[in-house]
């Protein structure tokens, strides 16, 4: 089968195109002939080998030579003991590992994955699960919005920025949505009321305060940004520098007891829960998956650089096979 495999940390360029044998499935597993997948932050530190953390299964080079986490695909087979899915069946979801996605197919047990609905396509069911998920976390399962409260989102025009903005305006926030001067009209397309160009200006220190803050890059300041919450507010930080994770982690709990703000780090791990959640919610139209760009296998180092250079706006997915 063909993959996009990498051998050493570094930018797109050590992505290629490979011929790897057909995984066989056994025991509980189940074999997926993937027809998209979606590349997600988790996909670049991956392959960057940065922030640190992302190491600790492979130190000098990548413990798995296949990226990438979200798919959606069909049944092809199944072990003799799997009893979840058939033959035939239109799945998606998340991979354990987060990795093995950018191949023809992958054998996995199946248990973050659910049935595709009808109603969307291979595409959009693949831009769905992680970024959909840890938007759902932040704003609605964890961060707990209200009506009339006002909701910043550091990255609003990226991949799980682009759930955030539509599910914070949802549940009837002011949002406001911070990113690059050329998504500052995606931003506002997706619903935010506000946008801040974080080349001209830095939210922390505008005066201006939010009852939660969602910031999926997080690199600046914890005690910057806990600035800009008001008495009683969130902060939950997602990706970004290992120095920022960890003042959070070392920090928060010195903040809330001096400040009366929230500072915390958002743990999201792979579940099908949230999953259903969220894609119940794209399939009424309440929220939809924004992608960008749609590019072939072959050309998944192309989509790495175009995300590479900030310009990716929502989603970018790698059509695999063919329906």
């Amino acid at each position: 089968m063909k993959a996009v495999v990498y051998k050493h940390y570094g930018s797109a360029d050590m992505l290629h195109l490979a011929d790897l044998p057909k995984p066989v499935p056994r025991g509980h597993e189940v074999l997926i002939r993937i027809h998209a997948v979606s590349i997600n932050g988790s996909d670049r530190e991956a392959l960057t080998g940065s922030p640190a953390y992302v190491r600790m299964g492979g130190l000098l080079r990548p413990r798995h030579p296949v990226l990438g986490s979200d798919i959606a695909g069909r049944v092809e087979a199944v072990g003799p003991n799997h009893t979840g899915f058939t033959p035939g069946d239109e799945v998606f979801g998340e991979l354990p590992g987060y990795c093995g996605g950018f191949a023809e197919y992958v054998c996995t047990h199946g248990k973050t994955l659910m049935r595709k609905p009808a109603g969307l396509t291979f595409e959009q069911a693949a831009a769905i699960p992680q970024a959909g998920v840890i938007a759902f976390n932040g704003i609605v399962k964890k961060g707990q919005v209200q009506p009339g409260q006002s909701v910043l989102i550091n990255g609003g025009g990226g991949s799980a920025g682009s759930f955030a903005i539509q599910l914070a305006k949802l549940h009837g926030a002011e949002v406001t949505g911070v990113d690059h001067t050329h998504k500052l009209d995606f931003m506002r397309a997706l619903g935010a009321d506000h946008v801040v160009d974080y080349t001209r200006d830095d939210y922390s220190r505008s005066g201006k305060q939010y009852d939660l803050i969602l910031d999926l890059i997080a690199y600046r300041s914890i005690t910057h940004s806990a600035r800009a919450l008001r008495p009683g507010g969130t902060y939950f930080c997602v990706g970004g520098s290992t120095r920022v994770l960890l003042h959070a982690l070392l920090l928060g709990r010195v903040i809330r007891m001096t400040r009366n703000r929230n500072v915390r780090v958002l743990v999201v791990p792979q579940n099908r829960e949230d999953l259903i959640s969220v894609t119940e919610l794209c399939e009424t139209g309440a929220i939809a998956p924004a992608i960008d760009r749609v590019y072939p296998l072959r050309e998944t180092a192309e989509a790495f650089r175009y995300i590479e250079e900030g310009r990716a706006k929502g989603k970018i997915v790698i059509l695999v096979n063919r329906q």
